[in-house]
């Protein structure tokens, strides 16, 4: 799961990237919110995490920004602040959790995870299993399984797995992925999709360099091949 972090404090940045990639987490970095906005443009996340007290932009204006286009990412607020309605204020612009500082990283990991299952379970599809060739996909859990290994997965890679397999067969071009998965349209000659097809391919293939489950078809997109 790609996270972004938005922490104007150095230290507790710092802390927090090498926590979440201690956990398995690829994570975007930034201390400063009109950063943290183009990141999130540049480089769709799985997840956000924004201080509220940041240059330029504040936490709120990324996340009401975030959700003028994208009401499915999920958002995280950490703040000092303890008033009420600074974290109404919040929940009202669109995030999903909360934290207040300090906190302990075991509980921001376990948050991180139970809002992204959280966020997953409420839309229609989240809900079923499915099978991909020897893959069992488990879209609750966030996860999938091939014989006894458990594949973690992000709510976004779920998508796509699900987007594959409702569609077997076809060939699916890299504007309808970014336009069902992402819902933004992104100038045809962006990497994004092909370095996070890469990315899942590493999970849950065999063998990345010929894939079964998601396959090229050059000069038009991927196809799931039952």
């Amino acid at each position: 799961m790609k996270v972004l972090v938005a922490e104007d404090d150095r230290a507790m940045r710092e802390g927090l990237t090498e926590v979440l990639e201690r956990e398995g987490f690829e994570v975007l970095s930034t201390g400063d919110g009109e950063e943290a906005l183009a990141r999130y443009r540049s480089d769709p996340p799985d997840f956000v995490i924004l201080d509220i007290m940041m240059p330029r932009l504040t936490g709120y204006d990324v996340c009401r920004a975030i959700r003028a286009s994208d009401s499915a990412t999920p958002v995280m607020f950490l703040s000092a602040k303890s008033e009420e309605i600074d974290k109404v204020l919040g929940l009202e612009l669109g995030a999903d959790d909360y934290l207040m500082k300090p906190f302990g990283t075991r509980e921001l990991v376990a948050r991180i995870r139970a809002v992204a299952r959280r966020a997953l379970a409420q839309r229609p599809s989240g809900r079923e299993r499915f099978d991909m060739d020897d893959l069992v996909v488990e879209p609750k859990e966030l996860r999938a399984c091939r014989d006894s290994t458990r594949i973690e997965l992000s709510v976004r890679e779920v998508d796509i797995l699900r987007l594959f397999y409702d569609h077997a067969g076809r060939t699916i071009d890299r504007d309808e992925l970014y336009d069902r998965i992402w819902g933004e349209t992104f100038v045809p000659s962006s990497r994004t999709l092909d370095n996070h097809i890469m990315r899942l391919r590493k999970k849950i293939e065999r063998d990345p360099k010929t894939p079964r489950i998601i396959r090229t078809v050059f000069g038009l997109g991927y196809r799931y091949d039952p």
